[in-house]
């Protein structure tokens, strides 16, 4: 399954007041593994942006004086995102500023009819997910990195590509995890590190009836230190006799 994890950042909130894309930030990811490849895209948004827009985002008129249009980065931007699941966190706002963008491009003379985004691709809403499983509480971006242990200490400013970063880390976590050790494996077996197979070694299956199975039983002195160790802990552990091994 691929999807893009995506974020953007925008000159204010609502395109009908004729407020622009300024960047857009993008992450892909196959069978829930990322795989390296990145969308990230500052945009002239041909208006002003105000100065409580940019203490948000930090993006200056300055900065995109001499970025691409969104007219020259469209087709390339919508090859990315085509047949993908996006995942965004508040999807209404990006989905609507995207399709906006969209469809002030097909009033262009001669400009191609790219349509809109469910045209091509699903969308997943993080925050409605998240408000699923945590009713009744905060589910910002910030917030759910709090409550998900995820490091977002170098967010100080918004900025689309680092927040795709983040949430994608949000939405595994809310979603099962990723776990280091399938990582860790995935890359062995694609650096051909040594394993049990590659030495030409097999695993062996023993049968052995139950029966004949040796059971040996922790000493007293074993047992005790393990209760004593529950006990230390705070874990309620069945006070049984000890009994000799």
């Amino acid at each position: 399954m691929r999807q893009v994890i995506l974020d953007t950042e925008t000159t204010g909130i609502d395109p009908r007041s004729g407020h622009r894309l300024v960047e857009i930030g993008a992450v892909e990811m196959v069978n829930r593994r990322f795989t390296g490849r990145t969308y990230h895209q500052y945009i002239n948004p041909e208006r002003d942006i105000g100065p409580e827009v940019v203490a948000v985002h930090g993006i200056t008129n300055e900065k995109v004086a001499n970025e691409p249009v969104f007219a020259d980065v469209a087709e390339t931007f919508l090859d990315f995102i085509r047949g993908a699941e996006l995942v965004i966190h508040n999807a209404p706002f990006d989905v609507g500023f995207i399709d906006h963008e969209f469809t002030l491009l097909s009033q262009r003379p001669g400009a191609p009819a790219l349509g809109l985004v469910a045209q091509h691709c699903r969308v997943l809403d993080t925050l409605v997910m998240a408000r699923q499983k945590h009713p009744g509480q905060r589910n910002s971006l910030d917030a759910l990195c709090k409550r998900y242990d995820i490091d977002n200490g170098h967010r100080v400013l918004h900025g689309a590509l680092l927040d795709a970063e983040i949430l994608a880390d949000v939405y595994l976590a809310m979603t099962g995890g990723q776990t280091a050790l399938t990582l860790e494996a995935s890359t062995a077996a694609q650096q051909g590190l040594v394993t049990a197979a590659n030495q030409g070694l097999a695993i062996e299956r023993l049968s052995i009836p139950a029966g004949q199975l040796r059971v040996i039983r922790p000493t007293q002195q074993e047992q005790a230190a393990h209760l004593a160790k529950c006990d230390a802990n705070g874990i309620d552990w069945p006070k049984t006799e000890l009994r000799d091994a």
